[in-house]
């Protein structure tokens, strides 16, 4: 059965965001993942979790400066100490909650005439910050994100994330697919997962309906036969479910309970 974590900054939004962890806990989720936590203490949100009997399985390094739209730090020539500082920050909280996995933003690139010189600052950069994760146990994520909802951001293709892997070459560098960004760019959601989840170089992935990000039973996306081929390859990690929703974050779980009978279904049978 797959694993389905609740995204706590796009969920439960109704409610401040501490008491979005029972939430998700009354909703049967057993995971729960956030972009940016910092605005709250760690230990406030380890009690949340230690209440709830959940586990907080990805966050965010800080991503810059928010409000003046930075998207990362990663690629950007000059903030890799920023970008660093940031990294440790987030190891502090995630040694704290017991989080595997830190998401580091790669930045956005102004023009492509600067795209050569982003890449290899991106390269060092995450070469340097998975040396950081490593001495803590921890695997870093890079998350390829489309143009459409972040124009200009460094990295946005499956194969983009692939080579990158490969040219850092750091066991704990792994990619967070997100399937709602892979389809808005390219498409061809089904090989990019056989592709990836096959070689070993997926350590988290994320879903949402496509092309308007609400619930995973909208849109153009048939997530019952992509949940099939997650299954069918064997992947036993976390699924992010980072989408907005269409009206509330309850209304719209029909999708998971449906998905939850019908594994209990087949286990029966099984």
């Amino acid at each position: 059965m797959l694993k389905f974590a609740a995204n706590l900054s796009l969920l439960y939004t109704e409610v401040p965001f501490l008491e979005r962890y029972a939430l998700a806990a009354q909703d049967g989720f057993k995971g729960v993942e956030c972009l940016f936590p910092y605005e709250e203490q760690a230990d406030a949100i380890r009690s949340r979790l230690q209440d709830h009997g959940l586990q907080q399985v990805l966050i965010n390094a800080p991503p810059g400066v928010a409000a003046a739209g930075e998207k990362g730090l990663a690629c950007v020539p000059g903030r890799q100490a920023e970008c660093l500082d940031g990294v440790k920050k987030a190891i502090d909280y995630a040694l704290i909650l017991g989080v595997p996995r830190i998401h580091v933003m790669a930045g956005i690139v102004p023009d492509q005439g600067a795209h050569a010189a982003a890449h290899e600052q991106y390269l060092d950069t995450l070469s340097k910050a998975a040396v950081l994760l490593q001495g803590a146990d921890l695997e870093l994520m890079i998350e390829p994100i489309n143009p459409i909802d972040m124009p200009g951001y460094f990295l946005s293709r499956q194969a983009q994330a692939r080579d990158v892997l490969a040219q850092v070459n750091m066991d704990n560098l792994r990619i967070q697919m997100d399937l709602y960004h892979c389809q808005r760019t390219e498409g061809d959601v089904t090989r990019h997962i056989s592709q990836s989840l096959g070689a070993g170089l997926v350590g988290h992935m994320q879903i949402a309906g496509a092309p308007d990000r609400h619930e995973p039973d909208t849109g153009e996306l048939n997530y019952s036969y992509v949940f099939g081929q997650l299954e069918a390859l064997g992947y036993d990690g976390w699924i992010g479910c980072e989408y907005r929703p269409a009206r509330g974050t309850r209304d719209g779980l029909g999708w998971l309970q449906r998905y939850w009978a019908s594994a209990a279904a087949v286990a029966q049978t099984a």
